[in-house]
């Protein structure tokens, strides 16, 4: 059974930092592209940052550069550091496996940037 669990969310002021780690389970994730995306209030889910079980990365054109996802396939991992964060970034942060036509998703973390 596949199983992601997100942590790190939390109250940061603009312009802070957090880190969002997703651990995952229940398969050989070193196969797949692991994602991270988030559901602003009142918005659609969108995509944050992809990474490749090759390493390429993707990222959404308003976090480039201060977004980095990445992944540590003996650990099946995933972290997100966000620097620079602004209060747009507000929003709940999942983490986002799709294995052979399904969409696996973890429960969700809170990020909210305000002063």
């Amino acid at each position: 059974q596949v199983k992601l669990v997100e942590s790190g969310g939390g109250l940061v002021q603009p312009g802070g930092s957090l880190r969002l780690s997703c651990a995952a389970s229940g398969s050989i994730f070193s196969r797949y592209v692991m994602g991270w995306y988030r559901q602003p209030p009142g918005k659609q889910r969108e995509l944050v940052a992809a990474i490749t079980s090759g390493g390429s990365t993707h990222y959404q054109d308003s976090v480039k550069g201060r977004f980095t996802i990445s992944r540590d396939n003996a650990k099946n991992t995933v972290d997100l550091q966000m620097n620079s964060l602004k209060p747009e970034d507000t929003a709940v942060y999942y983490c986002h496996v799709p294995i052979s036509g399904y969409d696996y998703w973890g429960q969700g973390t809170q990020v909210t940037v305000s002063s």
